[in-house]
């Protein structure tokens, strides 16, 4: 008996360790990406606009968050970088929707560049309605809620009310409303944006392969398929292979 205690004791306590082990990188993570944002801040005041870009790339690398995104597509504009400046300001709009001045951003930036929009699918469009990370949780709660609601009243052995059937009703249709707009979050990570000013579109995946076409810095590109160092990209007239470093994704997960 001693002994089986002594043993849940330990991993008792290794738990607590791992617990506040990730708790203590998550609070310098934050700590971190707090302190770079204000140095990008004070260095985008003072007219520094490539440091400030780098400390806010820093910032968003430790902690992403839309405002870092959105100050950081600012920076990289202020020093000509049209495909990352999209990119930030997409990003930024991938995590908030919601926030005018990073779509005011977009729009000018784009009619300034002659770039056009990347094209959305009706339900790709839905997914842009929510931050992307708000879609599960909604799927997750109506679906719950709508199961809930039709057996929880048989489990009590209690008769279901109209509330109960309304309930349900209302979970079932928000959870379908939900499905469309996670189809179009799967599949708008795969959009991205160009980085390099004539990026050249490439028959095959190597670098002495023919070039089709150069596509300007801030192009939106899908991913069809992906083959080593090398993504295989459909932009609004045109597709072809690209190098993986020159592509940036809107989902911050490539």
């Amino acid at each position: 008996m001693n002994r089986c205690l002594d043993n849940q004791s330990k991993r008792l306590a290794v738990t607590q360790l791992f617990v506040w082990l990730v708790a203590g990188l998550m609070a310098g993570a934050s700590v971190r990406a707090e302190n770079e944002f204000q140095q990008g801040v004070e260095r985008y005041g003072a007219g520094g606009y490539e440091q400030a870009a780098a400390f806010f790339r820093e910032a968003a690398a430790a902690a992403p968050a839309a405002g870092t995104l959105h100050n950081l597509g600012n920076a990289e504009w202020q020093c000509g970088h049209t495909g990352p400046a999209i990119l930030a300001w997409e990003r930024a709009q991938w995590l908030d929707p919601f926030n005018r001045n990073t779509r005011v951003n977009l729009r000018f930036a784009r009619k300034t560049a002659q770039l056009d929009a990347p094209e959305l699918s009706w339900y790709e469009i839905c997914s842009t309605w929510l931050p992307v990370n708000w879609w599960p949780w909604i799927a997750c709660v109506s679906f719950w809620l709508a199961a809930a609601m039709l057996l929880l009243p048989g489990i009590f052995r209690r008769r279901r009310a109209d509330w109960h059937q309304g309930l349900a009703a209302a979970g079932l249709a928000v959870f379908l409303l939900a499905i469309p707009a996670l189809a179009g979050t799967h599949t708008r990570s795969r959009l991205g944006i160009l980085l390099l000013k004539d990026t050249p579109l490439r028959l095959t995946p190597t670098s002495d392969a023919q070039v089709l076409a150069r596509l300007p810095d801030g192009e939106a590109a899908r991913i069809e398929r992906e083959r080593g160092g090398y993504l295989y990209v459909r932009a609004s007239n045109a597709a072809g292979w690209i190098e993986r470093a020159q592509f940036g994704s809107i989902s911050s997960g490539r």
